[in-house]
């Protein structure tokens, strides 16, 4: 019993991590007042290129940087059409989703000839933490993982650093709140809020990039399978807080890695079902927590200078 719950813990660890790195990511841009729904486009772009550079390069960590610098370029034209341009951040963010598909698709079939799951990149190993994965049970869900899932963790007290603590984390949530506020005080509204978007973009890079060079090590078209919209119920579902994020991550994780558990327990239930159930959690959790917890005031309001 011990040793199926801590297979549990482990898979459900891994799957968690690429949500928690997009959840992070959108909180922060979030805080400042913008709402991206381009996590899923983000997403699949950081896996393609950070996927084929590994590949034509042989290391993963220069495909972790083609990863995240296309995850960060795909960010500066969400931010320049939806903070420059003030476009319609919905609309903008469903624009760039639509075309990150149809990009990868035609380079992938371009590049390749082919759509299945055939390549091989080179991956991420995993990297036992020497006495901490002994211990019992989340010794060795938690210390033996990937270093992108060790970052992953990393970047959960940075960003409540970074949100909380320091002063452009204050600036951030002063323009996501009330930015004719920040204006008047003589800082630069819409400059911020492009930051927001690119160190969110980041973090998204991040999430692709593990989704293809550490998780499934290969790429497979629409391989993100809705987890940018499922980052989004979770940022929803925690209040905006990096702690309680990485929470509920997790229990989206957990809930992924049951349909394999199910499954392998030869439940006489169609395996679709257990396909459904990570998002029938996403649905419950926008359908009962949306209106208990209070956004930043200004999101996804473009903000106009008077005068």
């Amino acid at each position: 019993m011990m040793e199926i719950f801590t297979s549990l813990l482990t898979s459900g660890i891994s799957l968690a991590t690429p949500l928690l790195l997009a959840a992070l990511g959108e909180i922060i841009i979030e805080k400042s007042g913008i709402i991206n729904i381009a996590l899923e486009g983000m997403m699949l772009v950081a896996a393609f290129f950070a996927m084929y550079v590994a590949l034509i390069s042989g290391s993963p960590i220069l495909g972790l940087v083609a990863g995240v610098f296309s995850a960060l370029l795909s960010a500066a034209i969400f931010a320049l059409f939806c903070v420059g341009a003030q476009a319609d951040q919905i609309i903008t963010g469903a624009g760039l989703n639509i075309f990150a598909l149809g990009l990868t698709g035609v380079l992938l079939r371009r590049i390749f000839g082919l759509t299945g799951a055939t390549i091989t990149a080179p991956t991420f190993t995993i990297l036992p933490v020497p006495f901490l994965q002994k211990l019992p049970i989340i010794g060795p869900a938690l210390f033996t993982q990937n270093a992108l899932v060790y970052l992953a963790l990393l970047l959960i007290p940075i960003t409540w650093l970074l949100l909380t603590r320091t002063r452009l984390g204050l600036h951030l949530r002063a323009v996501g709140e009330n930015p004719a506020a920040v204006d008047a005080a003589g800082l630069p509204v819409q400059r911020l809020r492009f930051a927001a978007v690119l160190i969110g973009g980041s973090y998204c890079g991040l999430a692709g990039a593990y989704l293809s060079i550490a998780q499934a090590n290969t790429f497979i078209e629409g391989m993100t399978a809705g987890r940018g919209f499922i980052a989004l119920a979770i940022v929803i579902f925690a209040g905006w807080r990096p702690f309680a994020a990485a929470a509920v991550a997790l229990l989206f994780g957990v809930a992924s890695a049951l349909q394999f558990q199910f499954q392998a327990f030869g439940l006489k239930v169609p395996y679709q079902f257990f396909l459904m159930l990570p998002y029938i959690l996403t649905i419950v959790v926008a359908a009962f927590f949306r209106h208990r917890i209070q956004a930043p005031a200004a999101m996804a309001k473009s903000y106009f200078r008077e005068g």
